[in-house]
């Protein structure tokens, strides 16, 4: 469906009033003719600060050199050479015919693999897996076919004990083992079967995210995927390149909310739609400057901003172009977007964004919020009925997102036998089977896949378990995640008996690919000491994260745990905090 195609319905009736929006007043802009004026006492923002610190040279955007002074050295490497050039100008082609030894020979080849791949969403594993990249794919609203699904799992088949696939917390597919020369060949493939890697790493925007029951829950408040596609669409230029948005200071990460149960996790979003109604017309308050990093984690905050269903596209070009402007590029733990919302204001920022718009107009928030704050999240792994009669979806277990190729296929031969020929990914790294005739949904769990492997019904403390790539291959990763998250939940389900879900995430260092701040225990990987004063692996323990409308981030718990000692911390924290009970005095009771 193209782009120009796509119909916007109009929304229910209007709930909740949403929240008031912060003041994070600092630095304001009266360029604007409709923006409003900073308050009494407050400066308005040097015009300077404001000029635009890119241009447009020859269709890309790049770095003005009166602003080079003091730029981290990706930005020195995105100006000796434009990494959109490796796609859009088939750069691809010739690298690809290179060695990896005369690929390093040269500073230029060896940042191509190393930092400019990773516009074509190529990351080069050169710390534990030389010569092998990860690929990152783009599929918004984390919807994908059984052809793309058998696609990747031909891909990463031929690279045996080095190929494998991850779901991701973004609702999207990383695959595991590609060597250069086969990398035309792949993007080529990705293409036949409608799906891209393009602008998924480095300073893009990330896959759009959106509600993974989208078009089939019963209590959904809008379809997501019209605007998560139009969003990828005009992110990728149609799977083209769209160099506009691809020299930004960071990442940058989209979702469009879809239910009440929030499973898109808005609250760590730069930029973030809540549905809510205006004058009896649809459209979307805006959240933004939601992030996770190293040295700081922020939950995203009101632009008290409101726009309709027809100005999706319009306000993230603008809110992108604000950033890609104005937004510093020196140190790289001060570049995410919060940081710049933090200098010029919410306001400031507000009236930056307001310019660019179409019409230099930008509405204030609606009221009339369309997401129930009292709401009760829903599970959805397992058999829930969908809002077309006689189908119901199927939501399946993955333990730590991890699949091979034989898994995807199998997964593949499920959604086309039983479903639509459809799967759906989610932020938790799970999947759902939508569209399954209820007659047929006894002979699906039947099937060896959800008997052995992937279950609908895992056990309670399995159910949250979310976990990153970990050092297996990943250079940045401390330690060890995916099998230790694991082999730590089967040992604690061992000994204590839970009566609800406890959501466990897993980092390997502190970038927090797994998110650790969202979960109700959280494990980031470091390096301690255990009790001979011993260097280990081991792992700062964070407590408290909650997603949904009260949502917040967890707080540091314990520091420098070693993994060895990880398990009797758990049990203790699960009987302490979540009501947990030993499983030896559950007995005994009994």
């Amino acid at each position: 469906m193209s782009s120009m195609s796509i119909r916007f319905l109009s929304s229910p009736l209007p709930r909740q009033k949403s929240s008031a929006s912060l003041s994070r007043t600092k630095v304001y802009a009266a360029t604007s003719p409709t923006a409003a004026p900073p308050p009494p006492g407050v400066e308005e923002a040097d015009v300077a600060r404001l000029e635009p610190r890119v241009e447009e040279r020859d269709g890309y955007w790049v770095l003005k050199e009166k602003f080079r002074q003091g730029i981290n050295p990706q930005e020195k490497v995105k100006i000796e050479k434009e990494p959109m050039k490796l796609f859009m100008e088939n750069g691809i082609e010739e690298l690809a015919k290179m060695s990896m030894e005369d690929v390093d020979k040269a500073k230029d080849t060896k940042e191509d693999i190393d930092v400019r791949l990773k516009w074509l969403g190529l990351f080069h594993r050169r710390k534990h897996q030389y010569g092998r990249f990860m690929m990152r794919l783009k599929l918004p609203n984390g919807v994908t076919t059984s052809a793309q699904t058998r696609y990747l799992a031909s891909v990463i088949r031929k690279y045996g004990k080095d190929g494998c696939a991850d779901v991701t917390t973004r609702q999207n597919w990383q695959i595991r083992g590609v060597v250069l020369p086969d990398v035309p060949e792949i993007l080529k493939g990705l293409a036949e079967v409608g799906s891209t890697s393009l602008q998924s790493g480095m300073d893009n925007v990330r896959n759009p995210v959106g509600n993974p029951l989208a078009g089939i829950d019963p209590d959904e408040i809008v379809d997501t995927r019209p605007y998560t596609n139009l969003l990828s669409q005009f992110i990728t230029g149609n799977f083209h390149g769209n160099p506009a948005i691809t020299n930004l200071p960071r990442k940058w990460n989209v979702c469009v909310i879809g239910s009440h149960d929030l499973y898109e996790h808005p609250h760590i979003n730069d930029l973030a739609y809540m549905p809510a109604t205006k004058n009896g017309q649809f459209g979307f308050n805006l959240l933004v400057g939601g992030f996770f990093s190293p040295k700081r984690c922020e939950e995203a905050i009101p632009l008290d901003a409101w726009v309709s269903a027809d100005d999706v596209i319009p306000v993230c070009k603008a809110v992108l172009e604000a950033y890609r402007d104005l937004g510093t590029r020196g140190n790289r733990q001060r570049t995410r977007m919060m940081w710049l919302i933090d200098e010029l204001g919410i306001e400031g920022f507000r009236s930056e964004v307001e310019k660019r718009m179409p019409h230099q107009k930008l509405e204030r928030a609606s009221p009339e919020d369309l997401v129930h704050k009292q709401w009760e999240r829903r599970d959805y792994l397992g058999v829930y009925p969908q809002k077309q009669e006689g189908f119901s979806f199927v939501g399946l277990h993955i333990p730590v997102g991890r699949v091979q190729a034989d898994d995807m296929d199998e997964l593949a031969r499920l959604a086309d036998k039983y479903g639509s020929g459809e799967l759906r990914l989610t932020v938790e790294q799970n999947i759902v089977i939508p569209n399954v005739e209820n007659s047929r949904i006894e002979t699906l769990l039947n099937e060896p896949l959800l008997k052995n492997r992937f279950s609908p019904s895992p056990p309670l403390l399995m159910k949250g378990l979310v976990a990153c790539t970990g050092n297996q291959f990943c250079g940045q990763a401390i330690i060890e995640t995916k099998a230790r998250a694991l082999k730590v939940t089967e040992e604690v389900e061992r000994l204590v008996s839970v009566t609800r879900p406890v959501r466990m995430h897993w980092t390997g260092c502190p970038n927090s690919c797994g998110q650790v701040q969202v979960a109700d225990i959280g494990f980031m990987g470091c390096m301690t000491r255990d009790e001979n004063g011993k260097t280990c692996e081991g792992v700062n323990v964070f407590l408290g994260g909650r997603i949904g409308s009260d949502s917040h981030l967890g707080d540091v718990y314990k520091k420098g745990v070693p993994c060895k000692d990880v398990v009797p911390l758990v049990v203790d924290i699960l009987v302490k905090h979540f009501g947990a009970v030993l499983r030896e005095r559950e007995e005994a009771e009994d």
